[in-house]
């Protein structure tokens, strides 16, 4: 492999505790950063602001990013103007949607086959709504993580899907990911979309019921990225390589369940991700259970960090962010949802690592999202790639 000079070796990246941080978690424990010649620091923040604060100002080299981050943030929806890239998807799916105990119980009224289906569960949500309102009781508080975040965007989607209004019907919130589980507890709210361990947190201390994984509204949903500043990317060009490279090297060990159990131990170290580690099952075994009292069901594509083109940035993924932005008012109706994605998501970049490393790249960078129900294979350089399911719950699939 061809060597090239590093512009920067030592760097620190931000990361929030939860199990989708494993990637960069890996590459410092496992040496993949190391072997790429980066001495990298990982800085465990409280909330998604701080990181996107701290990589627009340089205090932070890059970090663990929501997918909609760099695009909101290129928009300068958060007024920084300091816009960003990413060249590296860190992941698909990962999150649920959790209620308390109380609500769950009175959606149980309204619908006895609740659990683990996500068209039940919404319907039955929308009748309580009505029900609350007729009887002059305020609406029910649901939390996400971040304004701009797949968490936000697919909640409201589900949401929607049934006549739900976001907007009017419930309390929309944002609350950082580790102050979920006691915001729950505290009446705070009624419900949250966050990713792991939050969900599996709530629900084994009797808190919370998980009423559908966001594995359940879009198979294979984009969650995670490597976000940095534009700025940066050009001035560090083969550190970002070498940074990349690290990363793909990292989702491939973390393929393996064996490897995942491994992972579990290193992740719920102090510094990491603080939990026991049983409170990582969903990650490193592949389950998820959505009620204490009921047994876990096999969710093994609950996190997925390589397999199915998981790292590849798609531009469609972009584009479907994109596209609820606009749908919810956060980007101007006559905005250009492809050049935006091109801007921002950046897969020539990722191919020029994945070629180093010969992994196999999709000959496209867009997809049809939403077209396909089972796994099904996508033509590469190299042959074909098995990919997932990336059915949206309330769509019909080709296949």
């Amino acid at each position: 492999m061809e060597t090239y000079t590093l512009e920067k070796t030592a760097l620190k990246l931000g990361f929030i505790p939860l199990t989708d941080c494993a990637p960069l978690v890996i590459a410092k424990e496992k040496g993949f950063f190391a072997a790429e010649g980066l001495a990298v620091s990982l800085c465990r923040e409280t909330s998604w602001a701080n990181i996107r604060d701290k990589v627009a100002t340089g205090l932070l080299d890059g970090g663990h990013m929501l997918a909609p981050m760099p695009i909101a943030a290129s928009l300068n929806l958060d007024g920084l103007q300091t816009p960003m890239l990413t060249a590296i998807s860190l992941g698909l799916g990962g999150n649920a949607i959790t209620i308390s105990e109380s609500v769950y119980q009175k959606l149980l009224s309204i619908q006895p086959e609740l659990l683990i289906h996500p068209l039940r569960a919404a319907l039955a949500l929308k009748e309580l709504i009505v029900n609350n309102r007729n009887d002059g009781l305020p609406p029910l508080s649901f939390a996400h993580v971040f304004p701009f975040s797949c968490h936000h965007y697919l909640l409201r989607y589900w949401l929607s899907s049934v006549g739900i209004n976001p907007e009017v019907d419930v309390r929309l919130l944002v609350i950082p990911p580790p102050l979920m589980v006691s915001a729950l507890q505290s009446g705070q709210i009624d419900g949250f979309c966050v990713g792991e361990p939050w969900n599996t947190q709530a629900i084994a201390q009797g808190i919370g019921v998980a009423l559908t994984s966001t594995v359940g509204i879009w198979q294979n949903s984009p969650e995670k990225v490597l976000g940095v500043t534009c700025n940066w990317a050009k001035l560090y060009p083969n550190t970002h390589q070498a940074l990349l490279r690290a990363l793909l090297n990292s989702a491939q060990w973390l393929e393996t369940l064996e490897n995942r159990q491994e992972a579990c131990a290193l992740l719920s170290q102090d510094q990491y991700v603080p939990v026991d580690q049983n409170a990582l099952r969903t990650f490193s075994q592949g389950y998820f259970q959505y009620h204490h009292d009921l047994p876990p069901v096999a969710q093994p594509d609950f996190n997925v960090f390589y397999r199915y083109a998981a790292t590849f940035p798609w531009l469609s993924h972009a584009e479907w962010i994109i596209g609820q932005m606009q749908r919810w008012g956060h980007v101007h109706a006559n905005a250009n949802i492809s050049e935006l994605a091109a801007n921002v998501y950046r897969p020539d970049l990722y191919r020029q690592a994945a070629h180093a490393m010969a992994i196999p790249t999709p000959l496209n960078d867009r997809k049809q999202e939403g077209t396909h129900l089972h796994p099904w294979q996508l033509p590469c350089e190299f042959g074909d790639l098995l990919m997932g399911g990336d059915r949206f719950f309330d769509q019909a699939c080709d296949v």
